[in-house]
């Protein structure tokens, strides 16, 4: 057995200890009382002779791998936002909107313009790719993807405000093919 003065000398290292694993002043306090109380519910178990740090250390790190374990199992297991944000759905309606005017738009140009656009920028095929598949070099199918997406804008841009859509070039075909 201890006496509770040498238990109190040890709680100057046990707090440095506990602020080593814990990272935090609040959690380091908590962690100590707990450790503290632990070793005088347990003061029995204690053997004379025997290092007490030793002994406290070992009940403070058992105690923090257990609170740690059980906030890994319980805390993040059931935390319930990953199931709000699936749950939660944005409206479409404006996304729905600028479909059907982009799908207009597209009906406006020339069977070459929208092949083109449909090959590059909605089946996503790399320039080498369409130029085979239409047998035409590569300048043609650029200048006229440019052409397209430029018509398309102009189209896109004199929609009304309402519906308005920003056309962004595809940047994963441009980076890889311009």
């Amino acid at each position: 057995m201890f006496n509770d003065a040498a238990l109190v000398t040890e709680s100057a290292n046990l707090r440095k200890f506990a602020l080593r694993l814990t990272r935090n002043k609040a959690n380091a306090e908590d962690l100590l009382q707990m450790t503290l109380l632990r070793a005088l519910e347990k003061r029995d178990m204690f053997e004379t002779g025997t290092n007490l740090f030793r002994w406290t250390s070992k009940i403070m790190f058992n105690l923090f791998v257990s609170e740690y374990r059980r906030k890994m199992r319980f805390e993040t297991q059931y935390s319930p936002d990953p199931y709000i944000e699936r749950l939660s759905i944005q409206p479409q309606q404006e996304t729905i909107v600028d479909l059907k005017t982009v799908h207009r738009a597209m009906e406006s140009l020339s069977d070459k313009h929208q092949e083109i656009l449909s090959l590059i920028c909605i089946q996503g095929l790399s320039y080498e790719e369409v130029a085979a598949q239409l047998e035409i070099p590569i300048g043609t199918v650029r200048s006229r993807l440019s052409r397209a997406r430029e018509t398309l804008q102009l189209m896109l841009d004199d929609a009304p405000a309402s519906v308005q859509v920003p056309f962004a070039p595809d940047q994963r075909q441009i980076g890889h093919h311009a």
